[in-house]
């Protein structure tokens, strides 16, 4: 049976959810369907998901239509849950982004359309609620051809279909001009080849609550489903998403790309572990117990066998992590690195109830960073904090921590994350000879380079002095040093060379260039100082015209500008884009439902980062290399017992 694995994508409240459930229903998957508002969503699973009405996880259901086996991932609209989002785009093969056919193109929207299209993601439009008063099919394409791609074209519409393929193929134009148009069949055939090209975006149209359009939908997506792979003996694929089975242990949500995964196979993948001085990588191989199929209701059937292009319950993996490959990741067919979509740009101290619970939050902790990498769990000065996109998240995580594992947290007062850089050219230098046995010596140049270029190291230092091994040793370093600067915040936009150094025939220590590349990269930012870099966001606000003004002189009292305006007459809204500093505007959406009464809405997300003159100092997890007695013993201890 032809396989797609699908996701379904939206702006919070337009229907993302009820559609998923009306899919799953036509498809005979599920019996009765479900209700957002009253709790009951097949793909909202958690308490907290129900009580709320809000989608927190990416879940993974399957339907079947036409001789194709659908596995549908339902996605969270809310921005906080971006992770999620971004997660669940790496299995697809497809996606259906649900727009409003009363709000139609919202800024959530177009966020969520660039990132397909940067993953490269085939993408059809589904717009929802058209039995809704002021629903207007033509102004929402004219709103996606101007906001999102000129490339959508009416499925329904064999003239709208022709038309499209006419803009892409010359002896499609030269036909649709003397009056031709293919037939059906012929249609969608061209279509596909353009879809999965990415140069024609199928719009569709219903209301998924009353059950219009979504036969439709299914339809177009199996018409418009790709071929399976080619069977590969190479084994290759992703988890995009973990979940805990108290009888199975922890299970892993894996799509494969090529080869296959059976029962007791070994899978070997590529493990992490990072810590306050050193970091490592080393593969491992585990054995599999069993793998799950995904089920629209309770637990999956036992399959015994995964292969290419389905998604699967992979249990018997032990500790492994969201975003962990299993096999070779040469093979993945695109980008798969989190924080593209929108990176956590807060920090918050996570306080026990009790100072007895400290360990069990520990623990509970690093389980959900597992599941969310991004959560970036740290221990400052002996205190947990923890990254995040904003505060529905933190409210979501306290929820979460209670439920599933007994704890009663609050958060301190969140803090931007900043970032910070050289502030002129300087010489990083180490001489690591003392106390014996040890030896590396490195010198850097550390150069300020261009706003947004991020950090970019290269060795002018030939193996001769320094050993091939050893210099893949200072690269493993540098990641580690650069996680906190001179003020505690990681340092980006540095051009780093290493320059000259050695390492000893009979004195040199495995571990030696790990220890000594933060102390000189330390050395390197003392001499030249460095610049606390704050983040600017971005905002894309809608507002009733009438709360223009208002909302400006809002933007304005945060140190903001308005770097455009547009107006939508036939909603009587003004569409504002504006900069403004990350730590100014972090309660503006709770100002802004207030002054608009809830109407307006808001996306935000970082544009850039700029020079700050305020001071703001992070606190350091571990010893600061520049204390070098401490921190040699405090490294060699470290490295010693827990990495490697």
């Amino acid at each position: 049976m032809k396989t797609v694995n699908l996701g379904i994508f939206a702006h919070g409240d337009a229907g993302k959810t009820t559609l998923s459930e009306a899919l799953l229903l036509a498809a005979g998957a599920i019996r009765t369907p479900g209700s957002v508002d009253r709790g009951t969503a097949h793909t909202d699973r958690t308490d907290i998901e129900r009580r709320r009405g809000i989608s927190v996880r990416a879940v993974c259901v399957p339907l079947e239509w036409d001789g194709v086996r659908v596995n549908l991932i339902d996605t969270p609209g809310h921005g906080d849950f971006a992770a999620e989002v971004e997660r669940s785009m790496w299995a697809l093969d497809m996606a259906v982004l649900v727009l409003s056919g009363v709000d139609g193109v919202e800024p959530q929207s177009e966020l969520l359309f660039e990132s397909l299209r940067r993953q490269r993601i085939p993408t059809l439009i589904f717009v929802n609620k058209m039995d809704r008063e002021g629903a207007d099919l033509s102004a929402v394409l004219k709103q996606t051809r101007a906001l999102l791609t000129k490339s959508a074209a009416e499925w329904a519409d064999d003239e709208s279909l022709m038309a499209a393929l006419a803009d892409e193929d010359e002896a499609a134009m030269d036909d649709y001009l003397s009056g031709t148009i293919y037939p059906r069949q012929r249609l969608i055939e061209s279509a596909a080849a353009l879809f999965h090209a990415g140069r024609l975006i199928p719009v569709l149209a219903g209301a998924a609550l009353k059950n219009q359009g979504v036969e439709a939908l299914l339809n177009a997506v199996t018409a418009l489903a790709p071929e399976n792979a080619a069977a590969s003996d190479a084994l290759c694929g992703i988890v995009f998403a973990l979940d805990e089975d108290a009888a199975m242990g922890r299970g892993a949500y894996v799509r494969l790309f090529s080869g296959r995964l059976k029962n007791r196979d070994s899978a070997a993948f590529t493990v992490t572990r990072e810590g306050a001085y050193g970091l490592s990588e080393r593969v491992e191989e585990r054995k599999i117990t069993q793998i799950r199929d995904i089920a629209a209701e309770g637990r999956g059937r036992d399959l015994g066998l995964l292969e290419s292009g389905e998604i699967g319950v992979v249990y018997g993996l032990g500790d492994v992590r969201v975003g962990y490959v299993l096999g070779n990741a040469a093979l993945l067919p695109r980008d798969m690195d989190a924080g593209r979509l929108k990176e956590p740009l807060l920090m918050a101290r996570v306080v026990p109830e009790s100072e007895d619970q400290r360990s069990a939050l520990h623990r509970a902790l690093l389980l959900l960073s597992a599941e969310d990498p991004l959560l970036d769990v740290r221990s400052f000065m002996g205190d947990l904090h923890i990254r995040m996109m904003g505060v529905i998240q933190a409210e979501i995580l306290a929820e979460e921590l209670k439920s599933r594992f007994g704890l009663n947290v609050s958060f301190a007062e969140a803090q931007v994350v900043y970032r910070e850089t050289i502030r002129e050219e300087a010489i990083g230098f180490c001489a690591y000879t003392m106390p014996k046995p040890c030896w590396a010596v490195l010198k850097f140049i550390i150069r300020p380079a261009p706003r947004g270029s991020g950090v970019s190291y290269h060795s002018e230092v030939p193996v001769r002095q320094i050993k091939e091994r050893y210099q893949h040793q200072v690269e493993q370093g540098l990641q580690i040093a650069l996680r906190q600067g001179m003020m505690g915040w990681q340092v980006d936009d540095v051009d780093i060379t290493l320059i000259d150094g050695s390492d000893h025939q009979f004195h040199t220590h495995p571990l030696d260039f790990i220890v000594a590349t933060p102390m000189a990269i330390m050395d390197g930012l003392r001499r030249g100082g460095t610049v606390l870099l704050e983040p600017v966001a971005e905002l894309n606000i809608r507002v009733p015209a009438d709360l223009g003004g208002k909302i400006m002189s809002e933007i304005v009292a945060m140190h903001g500008e308005v770097t455009a305006t547009e107006s939508d007459d036939s909603r009587g809204a003004m569409i504002l884009a504006a900069e403004a500093p990350l730590r100014a505007v972090l309660n503006f959406p709770t100002r802004l439902a207030a002054l608009s009464g809830g109407r307006a809405s808001l996306t935000m997300r970082v544009h850039r980062y700029q020079p700050c003159a305020e001071e703001h100092v992070c606190p350091r997890a571990g010893v600061n290399p520049l204390d070098t007695a401490k921190y040699i013993l405090a490294a060699r201890s470290a490295l010693e017992s827990d990495i490697f």
